[in-house]
């Protein structure tokens, strides 16, 4: 059993936080059943990742992801466990589904909240704070999470979000621009 800010096992079910209106938290509920066609409101993060050379890490979503399959999207997203940290989960998943370590994490999105319905008729309905985290690594990814990544010039993301926006998942479209705003503040 994990200790209390330590963030699920692979054995154990994965709990998101439930949020009310105002972002504040409400209780708890199983990821496995939460995301429906009727999602309420949790707590999720997205992240993009920056390498050494200054480019950003985009992933290609697993084939068999539930919602968004095999899309282009950020570096990583997740769910933090109920009383851990944002930050703790946004490390625990770069290392889960990336197989990197983070040297920082950066607020950059604190208020960030979308949502979306998949083909499938999936909702995601997320409070979604947004981070930039740089790493030393190369990605050693979990093939039950991503298909494929590509490092690429943060120039060539806002093209990717601007003129495709259709190839990308709809938080990236979403995220990008306003992220890119930021960079230029």
């Amino acid at each position: 059993m994990s200790q209390p800010g330590s963030g699920p096992s692979t054995a154990e079910r994965e709990f998101v936080v439930l949020l009310d209106e105002e972002h504040r938290p409400i209780g708890s509920a199983d990821k496995a059943v939460v995301h429906t066609e009727d999602t309420p409101l949790h707590l999720a993060f997205s992240s993009y990742v920056v390498g050494p050379d200054g480019r950003v890490l985009l992933t290609r979503r697993a084939l068999d992801k539930t919602t968004w399959p095999g899309v282009w999207t950020n570096s990583c997203c997740g769910h933090p466990a109920p009383e851990e940290s944002v930050a703790d989960a946004i490390r625990r998943r770069a290392r889960q589904e990336l197989g990197i370590e983070l040297t920082e994490i950066t607020d950059a999105l604190p208020d960030f909240r979308y949502r979306a319905v998949s083909a499938e008729g999936i909702v995601e309905n997320e409070f979604c704070p947004v981070f930039w985290a740089r790493t030393e690594d190369e990605p050693a990814p979990n093939p039950d999470e991503v298909a494929e990544y590509v490092w690429a010039p943060w120039e060539d993301v806002v093209t990717l979000a601007e003129r495709t926006p259709w190839a990308i998942s709809p938080w990236a479209v979403e995220q990008v621009p306003r992220l890119n705003a930021a960079r230029k503040d």
